[in-house]
């Protein structure tokens, strides 16, 4: 499975992206509205979990890397996990290198991903969960259509700070009508 839009190519995760994939969470502006930086142990667990095969029925991650058409230069991954069972529903997650940020790559890379949730899976709803105070996903995702779902008081800790989470949806008629 390998997409393409304008400037990027969408591939499955390989072994060889794991100094990649290390590197991108190592990265304090990549991960500052994620998570705390994780330790190389950690990496590895996300990786191999994400690495492999993929069903939409497994509730698992689909998880390509972004390659930068023009000079095949690694940019970040995206995809989302399955949750399949009950309610057909699909949460996004991407991350990219700070260098590559602002470019536009999240909303193409974005916008592929939930047209093959909802077109070629036939999810019927694809969510996001934004630490609040992240204005370039909130951005991104409403851009695209999400709507705000509700906010999430204290949800999450990042670097001992409490955090809240906004989530986010899009409803499969709801994208057929934005795209149609």
């Amino acid at each position: 499975m390998v997409f393409e839009t304008s400037r990027l190519i969408l591939r499955p995760l390989l072994h060889s992206d794991f100094d990649f994939f290390a590197y991108l969470h190592q990265l304090p502006d990549v991960m500052r509205f994620v998570s705390d930086l994780p330790s190389i142990e950690k990496i590895q667990e996300r990786f191999y979990e994400r690495i492999g095969d993929w069903q939409k029925e497994h509730n698992s991650w689909l998880t390509l890397t972004m390659i930068e058409k023009s000079n095949f230069e690694l940019i970040g991954v995206t995809g989302f996990l399955s949750q399949w069972q009950p309610f057909q529903q699909a949460e996004l997650g991407f991350l990219i290198d700070s260098k590559f940020q602002g470019l536009g790559y999240g909303k193409e890379s974005t916008f592929k991903i939930i047209d093959f949730a909802f077109n070629n899976c036939s999810y019927h709803k694809v969510t996001a969960t934004v630490t609040e105070g992240n204005e370039a996903s909130r951005n991104l995702l409403t851009s695209l259509g999400f709507q705000l779902e509700g906010r999430l008081r204290d949800n999450y800790q990042i670097n001992g700070q409490w955090c809240h989470d906004l989530k986010f949806s899009l409803l499969r008629h709801e994208y057929f009508a934005l795209t149609r």
